[in-house]
């Protein structure tokens, strides 16, 4: 029967079952390779291409089916019309050894590599215009389809996998950080830093970021009325609080904006002060900043006073803090913003012992440890185990450090630099 069909038409068919090998193959890979996050993005701007594709992603297991099948389907028509072929031209005991050396290759170059290659690399240009075909191959040989994927399935859950929906493709923080590392030019470098810096915060409490307490700009109302308004007149703060005797003791937390309604009388008197003053805000000290910023926007507050376990204060927290640590630092005096760390002639820094140590991270882009004390200070003894008697000299990791003043048990100043032999392997 074979010597009826004209060998031109065999040709013809032989070189359509390749091209359509080629389709089968491209489709599978450019399907499982497209970007499924730019796919729903396209999807929910209204293109009806990348709706298509996701409907068929949504269930990959018939997808694959739909493909593999037809790509079986062809290959092994396009092996049998080969050997029909072969035999033709050198008989019967060379012809199918010929044909199947011969078709392998073929198929291996032109409708395998070179398809699947390029649908890596481009899979929108394939995947969009094969899921036209593809989505009714599925429709038609949809029994076939789902028996071969109830068997497939079957086998699968013995192997322990049971979910094969493919619409749980989530990311994760940390791949989600990969992912704006690796955007490139597409998303600007100080873009790049907020979206990081946002993806942060749940990794920060509101002790890494707040004004500790021995540095509280505060009323005390135990001072004369003269002390206290001379202090008001020229606070650079907007919002202070009011405590009397201790800061543990805070009143309230006074708004500049509204102490011109006491001070614009002839009188003035501490009770004014106090009746103008709003009850205070107050935070543990372990709150993520992600849920003190929203804590911030529910009680409509924008200063918060940070307590530890038993209620003693530990420092002041503001909104402002929370949104530098996104957008970074608002004040654009750099004295001011750097003014705890101070750059020598010969490369190193004079720090003093209260400078928190992410401030120092991010100033100087080091790479300190900030999960235990929040201070240089504190880095220091707990490196050292022990107070000092003397100035020191310590290493931590990159950073050499040398204790320039000690004063009432307190380091106050450390020179610290970067070791030159670390520097250049960073380099």
């Amino acid at each position: 029967m074979s010597d009826d069909i004209p060998l031109g038409l065999l040709l013809t068919l032989l070189l359509v079952l390749i091209c359509l090998s080629a389709f089968f193959s491209s489709s599978e890979t450019g399907m499982m390779s497209i970007n499924r996050y730019r796919l729903s993005h396209q999807a929910n701007s209204g293109e009806r291409a990348a709706k298509r594709v996701l409907r068929l992603l949504s269930r990959p297991d018939r997808l694959i089916g739909v493909i593999l099948i037809g790509n079986n389907f062809v290959n092994n028509l396009a092996a049998s019309i080969a050997t029909i072929i072969a035999i033709h031209f050198f008989g019967d005991v060379s012809g199918p050894a010929i044909a199947t050396a011969a078709l392998t290759i073929v198929i291996l170059i032109f409708a395998e590599v070179t398809p699947k290659t390029f649908a890596a690399v481009k899979p929108e240009r394939i995947a969009y215009p094969a899921s036209v075909a593809l989505e009714p191959l599925l429709k038609l040989f949809y029994p076939f389809v789902w028996l071969v994927n109830a068997i497939s399935n079957g086998l699968l859950r013995l192997l322990g996998i049971r979910d094969i929906d493919g619409s749980a493709d989530n990311l994760t923080r940390d791949e989600l950080r990969t992912v704006v590392h690796e955007a490139g030019t597409m998303i600007p470098r100080r873009h790049q830093t907020m979206l990081l810096s946002i993806l942060d915060l749940e990794n920060v409490t509101v002790n890494d970021i707040m004004v500790p307490r021995q540095e509280i700009a505060g009323i005390d109302l135990d001072d004369d009325l003269e002390t206290i308004l001379a202090q008001i007149r020229s606070s650079q703060h907007t919002r202070v609080p009011v405590y009397k005797g201790d800061i543990n003791n805070i009143i309230g937390i006074l708004h500049l904006r509204n102490a011109a309604r006491f001070l614009s009388k002839p009188e003035v008197t501490k009770a004014a002060i106090v009746q103008e003053a709003r009850e205070p805000y107050f935070i543990p000290e372990s709150t993520p900043l992600h849920t003190q910023l929203l804590n911030f926007q529910q009680h409509k507050r924008r200063i918060g006073i940070v307590v530890d376990e038993y209620g003693d204060v530990e420092g002041l927290a503001t909104l402002e803090d929370i949104l530098e640590e996104i957008v970074g630092e608002f004040t654009t005096d750099e004295a001011a913003t750097h003014r705890e760390i101070h750059p020598q002639d010969d490369g190193s820094y004079i720090i003093e012992g209260t400078t928190n140590i992410r401030d120092i991270n991010k100033v100087l882009a080091w790479q300190l440890p900030t999960d235990g004390p929040k201070t240089l200070n504190g880095l220091i003894l707990e490196h050292l185990e022990a107070f000092p008697d003397a100035p020191a000299c310590l290493q931590l990791g990159a950073i050499r450090m040398e204790i320039l003043q000690i004063k009432d048990n307190l380091i106050t100043s450390a020179r610290c630099w970067q070791s030159a032999r670390r520097a250049r392997a960073l380099g």
